[in-house]
């Protein structure tokens, strides 16, 4: 296949993705604003009270623009060089996780109840919920042996992990995954900035290092985040919700897992992994909310003691909140040169 036909098979779905997120975003805005799903941001002077579970909206437009792809193929317009069953799957598992997301956005109270160290309406499901009702995401890649057992891991090198790969691995990252981005969030922007600039990295990586399949996923993952972060950033206009951020994790892992590239793709996921650990500290009791000053800047709500990436940026100096988010920004860059920079040393 000539590389301009392979690049419009992943320019058209991603563009299409975007259309239809942009699209879904508006209507699903008003939908969740009508039916009373919403979430105050704290981190306003005046409190106000946005549409919540737009993560929905990106799981869709996500789908959406791999469907174009998977019509194109069955319809002969060109001869599919990804798999369409590692489509579906992942398809399938982004979508039943961001439904449990969803399940966790619309569980809100008429009166404000105490939840990670502060009152909120939108209670969500319990702790043990989460880890069982996200497993389910993972089913749809165990079902078709989705990615490589071999991986090479920095340092020690390559790993055969065999059949515990599909059976154990793939389902533990899956559930870490969903679970470890809905850890890092609190200011306009920041997860879906983060999730925006995760899948730049895959985008590049893949396109750097032939991986069509991942390409094209993280293409469209791309596309459908931008068009949300339109309305997601400083000031934001809406609130992803769970439904995002378990969308979010759930499809990094998967296109790590379908597009073979995980050792990558590890490196970049690292501030979750430090993130899950600083939450580990106080048994994820823990806001990464600041305490916002006169000024409009936030400080810690702990002091020096650090429990989230959030409390790291307050404690380096006074930030206003789009500061906070831009601070992981390049937190998130950092890692994915390191990871670019691993890759050229021939280390993943």
């Amino acid at each position: 296949m000539p590389v301009a036909h392979s690049l419009l098979t992943v320019i058209i779905p991603s563009a299409i993705a975007f259309f239809v997120t942009f699209v879904a975003v508006k209507f699903t805005m008003w939908y969740m604003s009508e039916c009373g799903v919403t979430s105050v941001d704290y981190n306003k002077e005046k409190k106000p009270t946005l549409p919540s579970s737009l993560g929905i909206a990106t799981a869709f437009g996500f789908g959406m623009g791999l469907l174009v792809y998977v019509f194109g193929s069955s319809f002969s317009f060109y001869l599919p060089v990804a798999s369409l069953g590692y489509l579906f799957a992942t398809v399938l598992a982004v979508l039943l996780v961001s439904f449990v997301g969803f399940l966790d956005d619309i569980n809100i109270k008429r009166k404000s109840q105490k939840t990670t160290g502060m009152l909120d309406t939108r209670v969500g499901l319990k702790q043990w919920h989460k880890p069982l009702l996200t497993l389910i995401g993972a089913v749809p890649l165990i079902a078709i042996n989705a990615g490589v057992s071999t991986i090479t891991i920095p340092v020690i090198g390559m790993v055969n992990f065999g059949i515990f790969y599909p059976l154990v691995i793939v389902p533990l990252a899956i559930i870490f995954g969903a679970n470890a981005f809905n850890l890092l969030g609190g200011f306009n922007g920041i997860q879906t900035g983060m999730a925006l600039i995760a899948a730049l990295g895959l985008m590049l990586y893949s396109y750097a290092f032939g991986a069509y399949t991942a390409l094209l996923l993280s293409s469209v993952f791309f596309a459908a985040l931008l068009a949300l972060f339109i309305f997601d950033f400083y000031p934001s206009r809406v609130y992803g919700g769970d439904s995002f951020s378990y969308f979010a994790g759930t499809a990094i892992v998967a296109i790590m897992i379908v597009g073979g590239i995980e050792s990558f793709g590890i490196i970049i996921f690292i501030p979750w992994i430090v993130e899950f650990f600083l939450h580990a500290r106080k048994r994820f009791d823990v806001t990464d909310l600041g305490k916002l000053q006169k000024d409009g800047t936030f400080r810690s709500p702990y002091g020096k003691k650090i429990y989230s990436w959030t409390h790291i940026a307050m404690n380096i100096k006074k930030m206003k909140e789009w500061e906070v988010s831009l601070f992981m920004f390049g937190i998130e860059a950092l890692f994915i040169a390191a990871a670019f920079g691993l890759r050229l040393l021939y280390l993943v």
